[in-house]
C-alpha cells in the first residue's frame, strides 16, 4: 500500500465545487450519474469488487441505496442553491414587493375577516326602536274647508301615507336622491366609497347613502357623523330591506326628512313653502322641495336669495332626472318655470285666534272622550273643526271695526280693560262656525268665549219668559203669562209671592213704567217685571229651562239666584249662551254644539260621539219667545243689530257695575252672542267699563249689537234671506187688561179665585208651518199647569220649584250673589247706583 494519501470517498450529497467547462454536459457535473438503464453509478466502488473489478451482489445493492439518497440530497441542495441565487438577485426595492404567495395569503385572511366581521355585525346589530324625534308629530287643526288653522307640538311634522303624496313628489325625491331605489339593494358600497372620495377631494360633502340608509339615519339613529353610527346604519339598512317593502321605506323617508323652515316630512314642507297638501304638489314644486333635502337652509331662496343660481341648477338636475327615468314628459318639463316659494305662509304658531282655538278644541276632545290628553300630547292627529274660515275672519274684522279700533289705551286707562268674546252656531246642526276669544293669545291667554266668570245680565231674561210659556205659568192673580200679559213696571216694587226676604229691584235710572205688557217690558228690559215673573214661574223652573236650552248646569250662581235669576246674576259662558239661543232659533229643539267635524290619526278615522237632537222646550214656547225678542231688535234696546239686514231676534244685557255688556241674537240661520268685558290686565279682576271708547258707558245695545250686526251681515252674505216661521202660544197676540187692583200691580191681588183672562186654546195664532215633530208640546192650559193657575201667593223656594204653593225654601238677599244692572229704554242699559242695581232688602241695598 502506497504511503501517498488516498482520496476520500465523497459524503452523500457531496458535489464538486470545481468549475466545469462551459460545454461540459450537465450530467458530467454530477458525481452521481445514471446509466442507460437509469441505475446510479459512481467512479468509486462502495463495496468490494470481484476479481474482475465488478461489484458483487451485496455491494451493488448497497451502492444503489446510497446512490438514491445521494440523488435526493443533491436535488434539495440544488433547490436551496437556486433560492439563494434568487434571493441574491432581490435587492433594493424588489425586496418590498410581496410574492404571490404573500398576496394570496393576505387576500384569504382579509376575506375571512370581512366575512366574519359581516356575520358578527349582522348578528349583533338589531333594528332599534325609533328615536324620539322621529316619532314626534304635531297635531294639525283645520278649518271646515281643510285649510290649516294651527299646528301644535314641538316638532312640525304630519305623517301621511304614500297615497297622500303626489306621484310627482315621489318621483322628484327619487330623482334627487336615489334613482335606482326600487331596483338596488339597501346599501351601495361603491357609492359610499365614491361619496367619501368626493368629500376628501374637495368636491363637496357628499353622501353615498341610499334612501334606505338615510331613512335609517333619520328614523332609528342620530345625525352625528361617526364610524359607529355608519356601521349601525349599514347593518340596520340591510335588515330593514328584508323586513319592509320599498314603498314602506320610501313613505318613511318622506315623512322623516327635514326640508327647512322647521318642517319635518313632505306634508309639513308643502304647507311651509306653498301652503298646500303634499297630494297637490306638481312637478315643479315637488322638484324644489326635493332639492331642499340636499341643503335645507341654504336652498331656501327666500331666506338666501343669493343662492338662487345654485338652487335652480339643483332644481333642473332633479327635473332632468325625472325625464331620464320616464317620470316626466319632456314637453311638460320644457314648460316648467322655477316655482318661487311663498315669502310668508300661513303661520302655525299660537298667535292671534289660533292659540285660543287649539286649546278650546283640545278641551272639547277630552271632555267628550274623543281623544285623551296623553294621546293628544303624543301628537299625530288631524282635527277638522266646524269653524268656517270666512265666518271666523268676518268675526275678527267686525270686532276690530266696532270695538278695538275705537280704543285709545294710551290716553284712556279704561280702554286697557276692554276684552271681547263671541261665538256663532248654526241652529239646525249645532256646529260652531266662528269664535272670538281675545285680541291675541300670546298677549291675553284667557279664552273669552268659554270663560264663566262674567254675569250675563238681562240677556238671561228670555229664559224666564220661555219657562213661563213652557210651564203655562200664571201671575199671582191667576192670569196666564203671554206676551200681552200686563205687569206693574214700577221701579223698586217688592216682588209678591216670594217667601224670602223683601226683594225690590230697581229699573234703569229708577224709571217707573206703570202697567205695561211683557213684550214692552222685554223691549225696555224692565227689571221689576222680570223679577216678578221669575217668582210667578218659580226660580227652579227657570233654571231647568235654561239648562234644557243649553246653559251648563255648572254655571256659577245659577242654582242659588232666587228672583235675581231673571236679572242675569248667573255667569254663563258666551258659548253656552249661544247654544241656548240657538235652541230658541231651532224652534225649541236642542242639538249639543260641536267644534269637531272629523278626527284622524295617521290616516285612521277616530269615532266621534253621536249627537242627538232632542226637544228642549215646546215649539210654542220657543217661537213665542222669538216673537217677543224680534221686538227688541225692531223697537227696543238692540236696534243697532238691524245692520245685519235680516230678520233678527235678540236681547241685550249688562252685568253689574258695567263690568260686561252683552248682545245675544239670532236669525233663522245663525245664532251669535257677543260680550264686551272689563278686566284688569295685571290683577285679572273685573273692571267697570264706564268711559271706555270715550262713551259714558258700554251697554249691550252699543258695541256688542254693532259687532253682531256687521258680523251677521258678512257671515250670511250671498245666502238667501230667511224669515222666521213661528207657531205661537194661544192668545200670544192678545193684550190682557191689568190686574183688578192696578195700583198694587198684578201681584197685589190675593184673590185666589180671580179668573184668568187668557184666550182659549184654539190653535196657532200665526201661519207658520207645523212643528216637524208632529205637533205642539206646549202649554195645555191650567188643567196641566195647575200649580200657579189658581192665584194666591206663591211660596216656592228661591232655589226650588214653586210646586203647589207649599214650598218652604228660604232664599232672599243673602242667597242671590248680587243683582245686575240691565238695559232700559232708548237703546241704553240702565245706569246702576253706587252700590249696584239689585233692589232693596229691608231698607238696604242688596249687593
Amino acid at each position: 500500500m502506497s504511503d501517498e494519501p488516498q482520496p476520500k470517498k465523497p459524503r452523500p450529497g457531496w458535489a464538486s465545487h470545481e468549475p466545469q467547462a462551459a460545454d461540459t454536459p450537465d450530467d458530467s457535473r454530477d458525481d452521481t450519474r445514471t446509466d442507460a438503464a437509469g441505475l446510479p453509478r459512481s467512479n468509486e466502488s462502495d463495496g468490494e469488487a470481484d476479481g474482475h473489478g465488478e461489484p458483487g451482489p451485496a455491494s451493488a445493492s448497497a451502492t444503489a441505496g446510497t446512490s438514491a439518497k445521494t440523488g435526493a440530497s443533491a436535488k434539495k441542495t440544488a433547490r436551496e442553491g437556486r433560492r439563494a441565487a434568487l434571493k441574491a438577485r432581490r435587492t433594493g426595492w424588489r425586496r418590498l414587493v410581496p410574492t404571490w404567495r404573500m398576496v394570496l395569503g393576505a387576500f384569504l385572511v382579509t376575506a375571512l375577516l370581512v366575512v366574519g366581521g359581516f356575520l358578527l355585525g349582522y348578528t349583533l346589530v338589531q333594528i332599534p326602536a325609533a328615536n324620539a324625534l322621529a316619532t314626534q308629530q304635531a297635531n294639525v287643526y283645520l278649518y271646515a274647508d281643510g285649510s290649516v288653522i294651527a299646528r301644535d307640538g314641538e316638532v312640525n311634522r304630519e305623517n301621511v301615507t304614500l297615497s297622500q303624496i303626489s306621484e310627482d313628489a315621489q318621483h322628484a325625491v327619487l330623482a334627487a336622491e336615489d334613482r335606482d331605489f326600487y331596483t338596488e339593494s339597501a346599501v351601495d358600497p361603491l357609492a359610499m366609497v365614491r361619496g367619501a372620495w368626493n368629500t376628501l377631494t374637495g368636491k363637496g360633502k357628499q353622501s353615498g347613502s341610499t334612501i334606505t340608509q338615510q331613512y335609517v339615519k333619520n328614523y332609528y339613529l342620530r345625525q352625528e357623523q361617526t364610524v359607529t353610527r355608519k356601521v349601525k346604519e349599514f347593518f340596520i339598512a340591510i335588515k330593514l330591506d328584508r323586513n319592509q317593502s320599498k314603498d314602506e321605506i320610501l313613505e318613511g323617508y318622506l315623512n322623516t326628512s327635514f326640508f327647512g323652515r322647521g318642517a319635518y316630512g313632505i306634508q309639513a314642507a308643502a304647507h311651509a313653502y306653498y301652503d298646500m297638501d303634499a297630494s297637490e304638489l306638481d312637478a315643479g314644486r315637488a322638484a324644489y322641495l326635493a332639492a331642499l333635502v340636499n341643503a335645507p337652509s341654504q336652498y331656501d331662496v327666500v331666506a338666501h336669495p343669493g343662492n338662487r343660481a345654485f338652487v335652480e341648477k339643483r332644481w333642473n338636475y332633479v327635473l332632468d332626472g325625472m325625464v331620464d327615468e320616464g317620470w316626466l314628459d319632456p314637453a311638460e318639463r320644457a314648460r316648467l318655470t322655477f316655482p318661487v316659494p311663498k315669502r310668508t305662509t300661513l303661520s302655525t304658531s299660537m298667535s292671534g285666534q289660533r292659540g285660543y282655538i287649539v286649546n278650546i278644541v283640545k278641551q272639547h276632545l277630552t271632555d267628550n272622550k274623543i281623544v285623551d290628553e296623553a294621546s293628544l300630547d303624543a301628537g299625530g292627529y288631524r282635527i277638522t273643526t266646524t269653524l268656517q274660515k270666512s265666518k271666523q275672519d268676518a268675526f275678527v274684522e267686525s270686532v276690530d271695526d266696532n270695538l278695538m279700533d275705537r280704543l285709545d289705551p294710551k290716553n284712556r286707562k279704561v280702554d286697557t280693560y276692554v276684552r271681547a268674546g263671541g261665538a256663532s252656531i248654526e241652529p239646525k246642526t249645532g256646529k260652531v262656525v266662528a269664535m272670538y276669544n281675545g285680541i291675541d293669545y300670546v298677549k291675553q291667554y284667557t279664552a273669552n268665549a268659554t270663560r264663566r266668570d262674567f254675569q250675563t245680565g238681562s240677556s238671561f231674561k228670555p229664559f224666564v219668559f220661555t219657562a213661563a210659556v213652557e210651564n203655562g205659568s200664571r201671575t199671582q192673580d191667576g192670569r196666564r203669562i203671554t206676551p200681552g200679559t200686563r205687569y206693574d213696571g214700577t221701579s223698586e216694587r217688592p216682588v209678591q209671592g216670594w217667601p224670602g226676604p223683601r226683594y225690590a229691584p230697581e229699573n234703569e235710572d229708577h224709571e217707573d213704567y206703570g202697567d205695561l205688557t211683557v213684550s214692552e217690558a222685554t223691549d225696555k228690559s224692565v227689571n221689576a217685571v222680570y223679577a216678578q215673573m221669575a217668582v210667578d214661574v218659580g226660580p227652579d223652573r227657570v233654571r231647568r229651562t235654561a239648562v234644557d236650552l243649553g246653559i251648563s248646569p255648572d254655571t256659577p250662581s245659577l242654582d242659588d239666584a232666587g228672583p235675581s235669576i231673571a236679572l242675569g246674576v248667573a255667569s254663563a259662558s258666551v258659548l253656552d249662551m249661544t247654544q241656548a239661543y240657538a235652541t230658541l232659533a231651532n224652534h225649541g229643539k236642542h242639538t249639543p254644539y260641536t267644534l269637531v267635524e272629523e278626527v284622524t290619526q295617521n290616516g285612521r278615522d277616530i269615532d266621534l260621539p253621536e249627537r242627538r237632537t232632542r226637544r228642549a222646550v215646546s215649539r210654542e214656547a220657543a217661537d213665542t219667545t222669538t216673537s217677543v225678542l224680534k221686538g227688541v231688535v225692531e223697537n227696543g234696546t238692540a236696534t243697532a243689530a238691524q245692520t245685519s239686514g235680516r230678520p233678527a231676534a235678540g236681547k241685550t244685557g249688562t252685568a253689574e257695575e258695567d263690568t260686561a255688556a252683552w248682545f245675544a241674537g239670532y236669525t233663522p240661520d245663525l245664532a251669535t252672542v257677543v260680550a264686551v268685558m272689563g278686566q284688569d290686565p295685571v290683577t285679572a279682576g273685573h273692571k267697570s267699563l264706564y268711559g271706555a271708547m270715550g262713551l259714558p258707558r258700554v251697554n249691550g245695545g252699543g258695541a256688542p249689537a254693532e259687532i253682531w250686526g256687521q258680523y251677521t251681515r258678512d257671515a250670511l252674505e250671498g245666502e238667501p234671506v230667511s224669515s222666521f216661521s213661528l207657531r205661537l202660544q194661544p192668545g200670544a197676540d192678545e193684550s190682557q187688561p191689568p190686574a183688578p187692583d192696578s195700583s198694587g200691580g198684578p201681584s197685589s191681588s190675593g184673590d185666589a179665585s180671580a179668573p184668568a183672562t187668557d184666550a182659549p186654546d184654539d190653535g196657532d195664532t200665526d201661519s207658520g208651518t207645523p212643528d216637524d215633530d208632529g205637533g205642539s208640546t206646549g202649554d195645555d192650559g191650567s188643567e196641566s199647569q195647575g200649580e200657579n193657575g189658581t192665584g194666591g201667593t206663591t211660596t216656592g223656594s228661591p232655589t226650588g220649584d214653586t210646586g203647589d204653593g207649599g214650598g218652604t225654601g228660604t232664599g232672599g238677599g243673602d242667597t242671590t250673589g248680587g243683582g245686575t244692572t240691565d238695559d232700559g229704554g232708548s237703546n241704553r242699559d240702565e245706569l246702576p247706583g253706587p252700590g249696584g242695581l239689585s233692589g232693596a232688602l229691608d231698607g238696604r241695598r242688596w249687593d
